[in-house]
């Protein structure tokens, strides 16, 4: 396992140590763990490709492109709360 050094302010230190924390995690495994975690751009392309192809497969074969981006729009509006009411 290789050591590395990032520059980081207090604060953000400071919360990765207590995200860590509550889970039980050092600073380390947590940032391990949600590096893994996270997909890279190819990985959610390939993810979102297997999704696509599924529905096309099994459900609605006559899906469209401009049917993916538009579902795509409407995620990406839901996740920045332009869409929906938040509880």
């Amino acid at each position: 396992m290789a050591d590395t050094t990032i520059k980081i302010s207090d604060s953000t230190r400071d919360r990765l140590r207590t995200l860590a924390e509550e889970r039980g995690l050092s600073t380390r495994a947590y940032v391990e763990r949600m590096v893994a975690a996270t997909p890279t751009e190819g990985e959610r392309a390939e993810h979102t490709a297997r999704a696509v192809a599924y529905v096309r497969a099994n459900l609605c074969p006559d899906l469209t492109e401009a049917d993916v981006r538009a579902a795509q729009e409407w995620r990406a509006a839901i996740a920045a709360g332009q869409v929906g009411e938040r509880r």
